[in-house]
């Protein structure tokens, strides 16, 4: 039996990893969900979005993957680690999660050359310390500056990226990040929203700062993992399909995937207690 890769986010903005993962590894089949119903997660506590995360794990089991991404600095920085390390030996020793931080935060440290990389996050990511502890794994010498960006999500989600409401926002957090430690010379979008303004962002960035979004660095690193555990990549499917759910308004949820995916997407609702709301 095989079965689809999945990719799980609290709401949108995974599609823009799921978009390089595809184009990266297009051959295999994909199923998406979004937990938009109770999203954001980025203001939540730990033990609700180990349990609202695990439970979207499941279904994504469920309903055949064997290998689920979570597309989500906030369910990697707050379930990753304890789903893989005490829920999966109990309830699915044979199936592999895998989340956004740690492809990130391999690379960050060969990018600077000040030794100081800042992160642009949601409030959850921040207070996780997960990107601090991470980098420190691996570049115990690297300065590494948090902020968090509130307003970010809300004004991508309404589709103000382009307007100048964005233009103030953006250039509100870089001023401060860039006040508080203007020797960052690396920054790091992460949050899989924060893609949508790039645009923006190089506008207000000084020259000299690298600017790291996640999607391609997630799905080159998806391809080199399957590379070293080929008995996971026999075990999926490769039909070039994608299958996209919601636990909130499917139409809702199509309206906003042009945003964040690049195409209109049909959408089913999912019940992630019972199963799919025909």
């Amino acid at each position: 039996m095989t079965g689809p890769i999945g990719v799980f986010d609290s709401g949108y903005g995974g599609l823009t990893v799921l978009k390089e993962i595809i184009a990266e590894l297009p051959q295999y089949d994909y199923i998406y969900l979004g937990d938009n119903a109770r999203a954001p997660y980025g203001n939540r506590g730990f033990e609700t979005i180990h349990s609202y995360t695990l439970e979207c794990v499941q279904h994504l089991f469920r309903m055949g993957c064997p290998l689920v991404v979570l597309a989500c600095n906030t369910a990697s920085a707050k379930a990753l680690r304890t789903i893989q390390q005490k829920d999966l030996p109990h309830i699915a020793p044979d199936r592999r999660v895998l989340g956004v931080i740690r492809p990130t935060t391999e690379m960050v440290g060969t990018l600077t050359q000040t030794g100081e990389v800042g992160i642009l996050a949601t409030q959850g990511t921040v207070t996780s310390e997960s990107y601090p502890i991470e980098i420190r794994k691996f570049f115990p010498e690297v300065k590494v500056h948090q902020l968090a960006c509130p307003m970010w999500v809300p004004l991508i989600e309404n589709n103000e990226a382009d307007s100048d409401g964005a233009d103030y926002f953006v250039k509100k957090y870089l001023d401060q990040i860039l006040t508080e430690a203007p020797n960052i010379d690396t920054l790091v979008l992460a949050c899989t929203h924060y893609p949508i303004l790039t645009k923006k962002i190089k506008q207000h960035l000084p020259g000299g700062i690298t600017l790291l979004s996640q999607g391609k660095i997630v799905a080159h690193s998806l391809k080199d993992y399957l590379h070293r555990h080929p008995e996971m990549e026999t075990r999926l499917s490769k039909n070039g399909e994608q299958k996209f759910y919601t636990t909130d308004d499917p139409q809702i949820f199509e309206k906003l995937t042009n945003i964040f995916f690049g195409a209109t997407v049909k959408t089913e609702k999912l019940d992630v207690a019972g199963g799919v709301n025909c």
